[in-house]
């Protein structure tokens, strides 16, 4: 099947960017390098077309109690324009799929992973309940991650907005470069920043507008690359590496957002008696010890023998060593566990460190 294209792939293209398909999507996976283009991020700004996510509109009087039921925090707290992470769940505790909701004057809008559009869309269509209605807005917008410490600074120059009044996790209704625009206080890379949604035909002209106005920052575009090693210095969970539908999230550390007590929802008996029975296996983040950097799925081993895998791995172009995560057994689980990374063969001292790995210093 050929991959969909987003509003700005011409502009990928034209950038000279690697495009691959991700998430069905035909998307920039680098510009110039991986390395340089997260480094970029942590130390200026940068620009990601993240347009691929999808969004779904939910209105009506049982809206909240649908989102309450089918999705692990607790919708009733939100206020409006604030947004919540949070993930659904299956009955047995799996993770259909990690997602925001946010809630705006006369609706919410829940924003899931590419790879997963479909599935949720399914998936909450088939536990919809009372008197609410979904509609598949994705086709119809884009959304661009303007990341970095410059990033308040850069967007600042094209909005009457009040950007420093937005708190992390909330949102707002105003324009940027003359564009209808929501501006959120998100992003998945650890750093200061913001999301803009807008519709596909303005998206063009809001990228251009960023990159006048970044020129004094050195702006620069940014793949999904280094968007995936920005999230896992952050140790921020990526779907189909480190939670699916056969991990809970209070083994992937996501219990912070699981609402246990905020009455009945999707999974919760499930997650109840995990809790209750103990917790067997956890999601760790280890660093390398010497040369060498671990992939997805090299054993994890402990004493020679094999207690896990890995879910996501790569080198901290920030660190400059080998960084990962992978579940082990919980007894396995302290900081300062000595385990070996079987990476074909040659086996790599790791130990397991706290995260995230890596701390802004601003």
């Amino acid at each position: 099947m050929t991959p969909k294209q987003t509003a700005l792939t011409p502009i990928h293209q034209r950038l000279g960017a690697k495009m691959v398909d991700f998430g069905g999507f035909l998307m920039p996976i680098q510009y110039t390098s991986i390395r340089a283009e997260h480094r970029r991020v942590r130390t200026t700004v940068g620009v990601f077309d993240v347009s691929h996510m999808g969004e779904f509109v939910v209105r009506g009087p049982d809206a909240e109690a649908f989102l309450n039921r089918t999705t692990v925090n607790n919708v009733r707290k939100l206020q409006v324009h604030q947004v919540q992470y949070t993930c659904a769940c299956y009955p047995d505790g799996g993770i259909v799929d990690d997602l925001l909701v946010y809630r705006l004057l006369d609706h919410y809008m829940v924003v899931v992973n590419a790879a997963n559009l479909d599935k949720d869309w399914a998936w909450l269509m088939e536990n919809k309940r009372g008197d609410c209605e979904l509609e598949n807005i994705s086709d119809a917008y884009s959304l661009l991650a303007v990341q970095g410490r410059d990033a308040e600074a850069v967007i600042r120059k094209l909005t009457t907005e009040d950007l420093a009044a937005i708190q992390f996790y909330w949102c707002v209704d105003n324009e940027v470069a003359g564009l209808r625009t929501l501006i959120s206080r998100t992003g998945y890379t650890g750093e200061a920043g913001f999301e803009l949604m807008v519709k596909n035909d303005d998206a063009p002209a809001l990228w251009d507008a960023l990159f006048d106005a970044g020129k004094e920052f050195d702006i620069e575009p940014i793949g999904l690359g280094a968007r995936d090693s920005l999230r896992l210095e952050m140790k921020y969970c990526l779907y189909g590496n480190d939670i699916d539908k056969t991990t809970n999230p209070l083994e992937a550390g996501l219990g912070w957002i699981t609402k246990l007590k905020k009455g009945d929802f999707i999974g919760r008996d499930a997650l109840l008696r995990a809790k209750e029975d103990g917790i067997k296996r956890k999601l760790i983040g280890f660093e390398i010890e010497g040369a060498g950097f671990p992939r997805p799925h090299y054993p994890i081993l402990s004493d020679g023998k094999q207690v896990g895998q890995v879910t996501s791995g790569t080198v901290s172009p920030m660190l400059n060593k080998g960084i990962g995560l992978g579940y082990v057994p919980i007894e396995l689980s302290d900081i300062g566990t000595s385990l070996e990374i079987d990476a074909r063969g040659r086996t790599l001292p790791a130990k397991i460190v706290k995260t995230p790995f890596y701390n802004r210093p601003y």
